[in-house]
């Protein structure tokens, strides 16, 4: 009896929601990691000169970070830089093999996510 080979398909499946909690952590510490290298440093020193370069320059900052519109960017790229530092402690941790296996790996992918998300509540808490 023969059977014909499984027929595999012709794309790659790209839905994260198939991903366990550990893999989902890993995918957004390196977009988070690439997302604040790129953009987010240089922006961020630029303004820091314009503001520290004269009072007209923090008060036109001061302003335009008042908008709700921008607020909102800026959380996100505090969620951005708060998830980053969560996962790479995380990832310190496993280099020196604690929380290896897989109900800790579990355990502390979750903490990372919560403990980002709080933070980015904290940081949404003081801004507004």
């Amino acid at each position: 009896m023969t059977t014909a080979p499984k027929q595999r398909p012709k794309y790659y499946d790209l839905n994260l929601a198939h991903l366990p909690v550990p893999g989902l952590v890993s995918i957004f510490h390196r977009i988070s990691g690439a997302a604040l290298f790129l953009p987010v440093i240089p922006l961020a020193l630029y303004l820091l000169q314009s503001t520290l370069g004269s009072e007209a320059g923090w008060l036109r900052w001061k302003e335009f970070f008042a908008d709700p519109a921008v607020k909102v960017i800026v959380l996100a790229f505090a969620w951005l830089y708060l998830h980053h530092f969560f996962a790479g402690i995380r990832y310190l941790l496993l280099d020196v093999h604690l929380g290896v296996a897989k109900a800790p790996a579990r355990a502390s992918a979750k903490l990372v996510f919560a403990l980002g998300a709080a933070a980015t509540l904290l940081v949404a808490w003081r801004i507004w």
